[in-house]
């Protein structure tokens, strides 16, 4: 160890603090990092950091950081570790947080603090070396056969192997850990011992304080001869079972093997000995009712009664765990600020008034009545737009913990309430089978679609409909949350990559097509690997980048800010998924477009009609339900009564449009399940425009139910469809007349762009869907009935 040549940490490192642990050489642990000294030197150090150089840390033990940086930098022990920071794992929910796996290299000795803010950097003295140790064999030669520190090695090295011999070989990291003992060179075996067995954080840093080889072994040797003897000790007045003499006990947090380490010590023995005696004061000291108290202590004398090898026994020893674990008495204070809490839901989400208001107005309701109980809401709308992340800012608003339960795919009832011990019961929950005060807990449900759950539990819930978003609220959710998401996700920064908005808006239109902005974010997010791609060898974008006469692939690196416009955009994210086709799709009689709503969002339908000769037989395709299929035959039925009022012929010019003619009716995504009444105007137009070979208008979609005698009923999911229409590039839509109060909930930016049509009967539907109108023997060419821009 004396060599001088060999590996170097850096003469100036950056200097973590912590009170938690003693981190040795050799050794691996995690470590938390809450305080803002910390927080500032991941952040600024770590993430940012480049080279291997740039995570090589120093760990000072013994040194609690202080919460804020206002206060003066404690003292600081002499002695520290020179640690590889080799995994950083972290959230900023709810407040930042960091946890470091952390491997311990070598001893150094802080020699000058340079500057203490926003994170400690020291210049240090490097104690141990980082070169090839030398062999057991070469050690004990330079020592001397008889030297002191030859005879303190052989005999740890002894002690070490009679330790692990009384472990189990069987286990894989046992027997690696003996073989280990004859690799590892004998003067890191002090630090690697003392990092596994049961020491205390005191004895610890005697261990790292030790710079000596000589010292160091002195200060291991009475640790792992105490080890020795407990384990002696236990297996004499221990009642032993068939393995317990050669188990290996409860894994520890950090070790010299990475992802492994072993714990000599009996984490799971109480105090006492005695189990069911602590599990009796736990129970007592849950503050539980006295039902559920009786309950426990009924359940805890039967469990002393039974054997342990009795399958009842961890049965009902599991269920008493889970009672003292309950929050019998346990319960957060609401933090009722409605002005700080529409703040934070102001930051938090962009539009999405209707539930922010509700929220307040709970709010406001709770600061009034203390006593209110908490309200079942549930939210409902299409994937991506913000339902459950509404639930955790409530929880933030609120100060209360948050969690989220996935219920999908579950369909016995048992999942939920719980599987039943011993009897049935009902209003309680079947495991605990006593009352649980759950009154205070503000439940949140949200789904996709109403459609499938109970009436029952329906009728039970406040609904929250969450609607889709308009494409100028997904521009702006996209710059103020998803981009510096992502680029925090992928390690960029604003100077390295900036996305203008106009690419943002191409990135809606031509690559997703939904309600919420899901895919929008993944979209966003293979735009910022590719950057870091480049940015990591160098390279530029695209090769229009690229110097003259130089490839792209050998270019230097691009100046920063890399910024995304239409050219670079294909090239990450290839062709255009989605294109504007409803001008193109209706170039012939027969083809109108409808709108239909999906739990997933609105969404445009185009549908077909074709002739041929026949006998006046009427196909329908395209997985149509059973109300839809009724909706088809409705539309045939009102246009041949009225087929000499508007002048509909079939194709030998006769007055019945299915005399000698079969009609085939096809809605296209064939492999999708359709159903429901709201296509029925669109089925008479499509069919209309067949039978009087005009055309229907290009930029019109249409929406609403038909009745016998020509009437437009209303339908639901219109904000949803509109927003499709929109999305699309329609700029007519005819909606039933019934349905002009939903147009209230359109944004105001989408009712200025597009026409609404409000129609009570087919007369105003055909009318709005041909150019020039759709004229009868009786109504010459009158006007579409269009209501003005709202």
């Amino acid at each position: 160890m004396s060599s001088n040549s060999g590996i170097q940490i850096p003469s100036r490192l950056p200097l973590l603090l912590t009170h938690e642990g003693v981190l040795l050489p050799g050794s691996t642990m995690r470590i938390s990092v809450e305080t803002a000294r910390n927080m500032h030197l991941v952040k600024n150090r770590l993430l940012k950091g480049t080279s291997l150089k740039s995570t090589i840390i120093g760990v000072i033990p013994n040194t609690r950081d202080p919460e804020h940086d206002t206060e003066d930098l404690p003292t600081l022990h002499s002695i520290g570790t020179a640690g590889l920071a080799v995994q950083v794992v972290g959230s900023n929910w709810p407040k930042p947080h960091y946890t470091l796996l952390i491997t311990g290299l070598c001893r150094f000795r802080v020699a000058q603090l340079l500057k203490e803010g926003p994170f400690p950097v020291a210049e240090v003295e490097q104690l141990d070396k980082l070169e090839q140790y030398t062999s057991p064999e070469e050690m004990s030669e330079a020592a001397g056969p008889e030297g002191e520190l030859g005879e303190l090695s052989k005999r740890f090295y002894q002690a070490a192997v009679q330790l692990v011999g009384m472990l189990d070989m069987s286990v894989p990291v046992v027997a690696k850990l003996r073989r280990l003992l004859d690799s590892l060179p004998r003067e890191t075996l002090p630090d690697v011992l003392a990092s596994m067995i049961h020491t205390s954080n005191k004895e610890k840093l005697q261990v790292l304080d030790a710079v000596s080889l000589e010292e160091r072994f002195k200060k291991t040797l009475p640790l792992l001869t105490r080890q020795i003897e407990g384990l002696k000790l236990l297996q004499k007045t221990r009642k032993l079972r068939p393995d317990d003499n050669k188990r290996v006990l409860a894994v520890r947090k950090g070790g010299v093997l990475p992802g492994h380490q072993f714990s000599l010590d009996e984490e799971g023995e109480d105090e006492d000995g005695d189990d069911t005696a602590v599990l009796e004061r736990k129970v007592k000291g849950a503050n539980m009712p006295q039902p559920a108290l009786r309950v426990c202590l009924k359940e805890l004398k039967r469990l002393k009664k039974m054997p342990q090898s009795m399958p009842e026994y961890a049965l009902t020893r599991n269920y008493l765990d889970l009672m003292v674990e309950l929050p019998w008495s346990k319960s957060t204070t609401d933090c009722l600020d409605i002005h700080a809490a529409r703040v934070l839901l102001d930051s938090d989400h962009y539009a999405m008034e209707k539930l922010k208001r509700r929220v307040l107005e709970y709010l406001a309701v709770r600061q009034l009545k203390s006593t209110l109980k908490g309200p079942i809401l549930c939210f409902v709308g299409p994937p991506g737009v913000g339902k459950t992340s509404v639930g955790r800012s409530i929880a933030r608003t609120l100060g209360r913990e948050f969690h989220r339960i996935a219920l999908g795919g579950v369909c016995d009832q048992s999942d939920i309430r719980g599987h039943r011990r011993y009897i049935y019961t009902d209003f309680t929950d079947h495991y605990l089978n006593v009352a649980f005060d759950l009154s205070q807990v503000l439940f949140i449900a949200t789904a996709n679609s109403t459609a499938t759950i109970p009436p029952a539990l329906l009728d039970r819930m406040e609904v929250l409909q969450v609607q889709g978003y308009t494409q100028e609220e997904k521009v702006e959710i996209a710059h103020r949350h998803l981009i510096p998401h992502q680029l925090e996700q992928h390690g960029l920064t604003p100077q390295q990559l900036q996305i203008p908005q106009d690419t943002t808006q191409d990135i809606i239109s031509k690559y997703t097509r939904e309600a919420g902005v899901r895919s929008l974010e993944r979209k966003i997010g293979a735009i910022c690997r590719a950057v870091a791609v480049k940015v990591a060898e160098g390279h530029t974008v695209t090769k229009s980048e690229a110097p003259d006469g130089v490839s792209a692939d050998m270019a230097a690196p691009p100046d920063m800010p890399i910024v995304i416009d239409h050219i670079a955009l294909k090239d990450i994210l290839g062709p255009h998924v989605f294109e504007m086709e409803v001008s193109e799709r209706l170039t012939l009689p027969g083809v109108a477009v409808g709108l239909a709503w999906t739990p997933l969002g609105g969404e445009i339908m185009f549908v077909e009609a074709s002739r041929m000769e026949g006998e006046g037989q009427l196909t329908l395709t395209g997985q149509l339900g059973d109300v839809m299929k009724e909706s088809a035959h409705l539309a045939m039925s009102w246009l041949r009564s009225n087929a000499k009022t508007y002048q509909l012929t079939n194709m030998v010019g006769g007055s019945d449009p299915l005399e000698g003619t079969d009609i085939h009716l096809h809605f296209p995504a064939g492999a999708v399940t359709k159903d429901g009444p709201s296509a029925g105007v669109t089925m008479v137009t499509v069919l209309a425009s067949l039978f009087s070979g005009r055309l229907v208008r290009s930029d019109v979609a249409m929406t609403g139910e038909i009745t016998l005698r020509g009437l437009v009923l209303p339908v639901g999911g219109i904000k949803d469809k509109v927003l499709a229409a929109h999305r699309a590039g329609v700029k007519r839509v005819i909606i039933p007349k019934r349905n002009e109060k939903d147009l209230e909930e359109i944004p105001a930016n989408v009712r200025v762009e597009l026409d609404f049509v409000t129609a009570s009967n087919l007369d105003e539907v055909l009318n709005a869907a041909f150019d020039g109108g759709f004229p009868g023997m009786s109504n010459p060419l009158t006007l579409p009935h269009i209501v003005s821009k709202l």
